[in-house]
């Protein structure tokens, strides 16, 4: 009797220091991925970044592409993720201020341009200046570009297009859109024939022509910053972070037009 209390208790003890070597590994797995919320602007060149990191590391990547905004409602409503790359300082800052990043790790990381983009078999240029007549290009269609209120690249157009002087005249023609991807695509499947986003996306997609750039004086700089997110726990997210940061993921960015900040 004895003797199968012995073994009962080995069998129970064997099994705990197994439970307890198996869970932190298990955690340790299911935490392997780096998660990544990034505007969807990025998608191009971190896509490549992270497969770059992931072939020189052997770790790997989870990266949410979607408009900044949303992003950051995600974020502060406790979306797991370890990095955030905003395509504007207001929806940084807008997380900065709730103490969802680790500030030291804050960096300004790119800047782009926005342009006017046409399908390719419509692309006649377009002298983009004061009081250009873009209502009359867009006749009875629509202008694609991000939601005005939220999305970076819809809040950059309207402040051009105010600065331009044409705002009021194309106001009720915006076709709004999730994020500037989905304004992109408007454009692409011919649903809009022309659409407001970064030179990076326009360069992405060989259904549509960039017809002319907005005036860098029209509208704030278009700023990227990136940061580490409070409450990661991943290991490998400062390692990620530091290798979008190093010169080695220059030339991703700049393959896709994007001006790296140093």
């Amino acid at each position: 009797m004895q003797r199968r209390q012995w073994l009962k208790l080995a069998a129970a003890a064997c099994a705990a220091a197994w439970l307890g070597i198996a869970g932190p590994v298990a955690t340790a797995q299911a935490q392997e991925k780096v998660t990544v919320f990034a505007a969807a602007s990025l998608k191009n060149a971190l896509d490549d970044i992270a497969a770059a990191w992931t072939k020189e590391s052997g770790k790997e990547t989870a990266i949410s592409y979607a408009a900044s905004s949303a992003l950051a409602k995600q974020i502060e409503s406790g979306a797991p993720a370890d990095i955030f790359v905003s395509a504007d300082l207001d929806w940084m800052d807008y997380v900065a201020k709730k103490n969802l990043i680790k500030a030291d790790t804050r960096k300004n990381l790119l800047g782009n341009r926005i342009v006017l983009v046409a399908g390719k078999d419509k692309a006649e240029p377009v002298e983009i200046k004061k009081g250009f007549d873009l209502a009359k290009l867009l006749g009875d269609g629509r202008l694609a570009m991000g939601a005005v209120d939220s999305v970076p690249a819809g809040k950059y157009g309207k402040e051009a297009l105010e600065s331009l002087g044409v705002w009021s005249s194309v106001e009720k023609k915006i076709a709004g859109a999730e994020s500037v991807r989905a304004a992109l695509l408007l454009v692409s499947r011919g649903e809009a024939p022309y659409g407001i986003v970064y030179q990076t996306d326009a360069a992405a997609d060989k259904e549509v022509k960039i017809v002319g750039t907005f005036p860098e004086d029209s509208h704030k700089p278009i700023i990227y910053p990136i940061a580490l997110l409070a409450e990661s726990k991943n290991p490998d997210a400062a390692s990620l972070l530091d290798y979008i940061k190093s010169d080695k993921a220059t030339p991703f960015f700049e393959k896709q037009g994007f001006t790296v900040l140093k």
